[in-house]
């Protein structure tokens, strides 16, 4: 794996311009949402199995990560919290490089070796969090 800083070629995809764009756009969204009142999202996984799906308390894990109640958020959700921290911290970084026009970070040239243990780490941490959401207490979601 290689990580390199290169400054934006022409004609080539701006990562940071549409990935900050979908994340922002995203959340104003989930924000009309419920500022319109409109109905929470329902799991048919949990209305059909009775039990939480990988993502089950994702909308209630967000909702307290963008009240700043961190240690709620992580409760609901460990994986979508993770998931949260490391979209905001892309999205600060996506807007200084917009800002300042600085080089960007690429990560690249994986070998077979990193690309397998990157997918057994995937799994490992949607297994881990299926089983979490999983040892709750039924009834809470």
């Amino acid at each position: 794996m290689q990580l390199t800083r290169l400054r934006l070629a022409p004609n080539e995809l701006d990562h940071e311009v549409i990935w900050l764009t979908v994340s922002l756009g995203s959340l104003a969204l989930a924000a009309g949402w419920f500022a319109l009142r409109l109905p929470w999202p329902h799991c048919a996984f949990l209305a059909v199995t009775g039990h939480p799906c990988v993502t089950c308390g994702a909308t209630r894990s967000a909702i307290a990560f963008f009240h700043f109640d961190f240690w709620s958020a992580w409760k609901w959700n460990p994986l979508v919290f993770t998931v949260l921290c490391g979209l905001s911290i892309f999205d600060v970084y996506a807007f200084a490089v917009l800002v300042v026009r600085t080089p960007r970070l690429r990560i690249g040239q994986f070998t077979l070796a990193e690309k397998r243990f990157m997918r057994v780490v995937a799994v490992i941490l949607l297994l881990s969090n299926w089983i979490y959401l999983l040892s709750r207490p039924h009834g809470l979601f």
